[in-house]
């Protein structure tokens, strides 16, 4: 059955794939727990400028903006990736996000101890925001929760991308079929 909608992995790709998924699961191992050395700074930029995009529409909701903000820009590449039907630039936009989680879930376990440095020095956006909701005593468990969907989200793209070219073997390189996709 030929897929219209994505490339076709090959067998090549599949393997510069999994050496790029080792080099950044190596990467994550090696860096500091849910701080995955720069990848997250630029995430922290992302975030930084979620705050005040977020602000310009709702200062109830600029504490919300700075993990919107680290999460809008790799789902806007997801999809952009997603319409093209560009494989393996959408797994990897679908792994940057839910890597995202991963920082995430560490700043949302330090709302209580509040330890982390802060750009800034500023208010502690998980603190506030776990108060506002009356669940700061969770603050743990939910960062745990977090975390494993993180994980999770990482995992299935990989397994996407695999199952992809398992099911493309022996099937010629296509183009995806651009007017289905727009339709």
């Amino acid at each position: 059955m030929k897929d219209q909608r994505w490339n076709k992995v090959t067998t090549s790709m599949l393997a510069a794939f999994a050496m790029g998924m080792g080099a950044f699961l190596l990467l994550v191992f090696l860096s500091e727990p849910g701080f995955v050395f720069i990848v997250d700074h630029a995430n922290l930029l992302f975030h930084e400028a979620g705050h005040p995009i977020i602000g310009i529409f709702s200062t109830r909701l600029e504490t919300y903006g700075g993990t919107i903000g680290q999460l809008v820009f790799p789902i806007a590449l997801a999809v952009s990736f997603w319409r093209k039907g560009q494989t393996l630039s959408f797994a990897g936009a679908i792994i940057w996000f839910f890597e995202n989680w991963l920082n995430i879930a560490r700043y949302m376990a330090d709302a209580r101890e509040q330890v982390l440095p802060l750009v800034g020095g500023g208010d502690h956006d998980w603190a506030n925001i776990f108060g506002r909701w009356r669940i700061l005593a969770h603050d743990t468990q939910i960062a745990q929760a977090v975390r494993i969907l993180g994980w999770t989200g990482m995992i299935i793209p990989c397994t996407w991308v695999v199952w992809l070219w398992w099911r493309q073997r022996g099937e010629p390189e296509v183009t995806p079929d651009f007017d289905l996709i727009t339709k």
